[in-house]
């Protein structure tokens, strides 16, 4: 089948995160290849219909993971962890886990529990380490066909449409980060309005939060869709939300702040915005990272000094995929958030795309 493969190499790791999105998508290490779909027992055949490009695939292309989380990822690999398949005639999405089940191992104390988005074996067993697109033994959805266990597929529900359906995978994650809220804050500020973003914002209210939701937008059209999504008010900049809710001091040449918003969603996954998240929490106030910043430097004082509370989101659990399922009829206009549909071979102008871009492989 075909399908892009990702292959690790230290001189392009060191060149593309030294010169981020300038460094030429032709020398990505990134290749489109006929690679052999391997049988393993207990797993379904499933077709890809479509699979979206995640911040965190870029962070991988362009030299930003942290190399902390480099032993639970394998490679080469089929990069694509979010998956809308089709298999014995049905659309699904498809939740691309593999933890001790999946690995033909007991239940570790996390899936003893359910979490298995914290999963202590994804490393472990017959199967490489990490989830489908960071799996050198088994493809992700940037190919033509992906393996995946019957209980790993769940239905997309009639009438919601192959754009919005392939979003599943990331608003798993935000509601799984939404819950972590809980009890609800009577506000929320939403820093980035990408589709992180976006996503949490159309949620918040799926998921009966009643208070306001304010955000920040980089791009007038980010703006736009924020409002149109329900947003309290829009700010151009983490700067003027600040001045319209903190007062600030200064002393000598330095400034600080006092005040804020009550929580605060990180949804832009840069360091700049981890930083000016924990600038944007009121005192006792709580931060969602819900973004993916790696290796970045960061003042910890509101850690202490303002008792800010952090809470991160990366993966979930069987019933928050299950919900997130179940939320997609009622989340009418989420396709708006796809930037581009793209064939495997166009995959530097995918890469490169505004808004989210999906890719179609072509079966052959």
């Amino acid at each position: 089948m075909k399908a892009l493969v990702y292959t690790p190499s230290l001189p392009r790791f060191l060149a593309a995160r030294a010169l981020g999105k300038r460094f030429p998508k032709s020398l990505l290490p990134l290749r489109l290849a006929r690679v052999p779909l391997p049988e393993r027992p207990g797993f379904l055949k499933v077709k890809v219909r479509l699979s979206g490009v995640c911040g965190s695939d870029l962070s991988l292309l362009y030299g930003k993971s942290p190399p902390s989380i480099s032993p639970f990822f394998s490679f080469p690999a089929v990069l694509g962890h979010e998956i809308l398949g089709e298999a014995e005639g049905s659309l699904v999405a498809v939740n691309p886990l593999l933890t001790c089940k999946d690995r033909g191992l007991p239940p570790c104390p996390q899936c003893l529990k359910g979490e298995e988005g914290l999963c202590q074996n994804v490393a472990e067993g017959p199967l490489a380490p990490g989830m489908l697109g960071y799996n050198r033994d088994l493809p992700g959805g940037w190919g033509e066909w992906v393996l995946a266990r019957p209980e790993r597929l769940y239905p997309i529900p009639d009438g919601v449409p192959e754009k919005r359906a392939v979003l599943t995978e990331p608003l798993a994650v935000v509601v799984r980060g939404l819950k972590r809220l809980r009890p609800w804050p009577e506000e929320v500020l939403i820093l980035g309005m990408g589709t992180l973003g976006l996503l949490a914002l159309r949620a918040l209210r799926a998921l009966g939060f009643t208070g306001k939701v304010y955000a920040v937008a980089k791009h007038p059209h980010q703006g736009e869709r924020a409002k149109a999504f329900g947003a309290e008010a829009v700010f151009p900049s983490a700067k003027e939300a600040l001045t319209a809710r903190a007062k600030r001091y200064r002393y000598l040449l330095f400034e600080g702040h006092r005040g804020g918003y009550e929580a605060v969603i990180e949804a832009s996954g840069s360091g700049l915005g981890f930083r000016q998240a924990l600038a944007l929490a009121q005192e006792g106030g709580r931060v969602l990272l819900l973004g993916a910043p790696g290796l970045e430097w960061a003042d910890l004082s509101p850690f202490w000094f303002k008792e800010v509370g952090l809470v991160g989101s990366y993966t979930y659990s069987p019933e928050e995929f299950a919900q997130a399922v179940g939320l997609l009829s009622e989340l009418k206009g989420l396709e708006e958030l796809i930037g581009g549909i793209f064939p495997l071979e166009a995959w530097p102008q995918a890469l490169a795309a505004k808004g989210k871009a999906l890719f179609r492989p072509a079966i052959s």
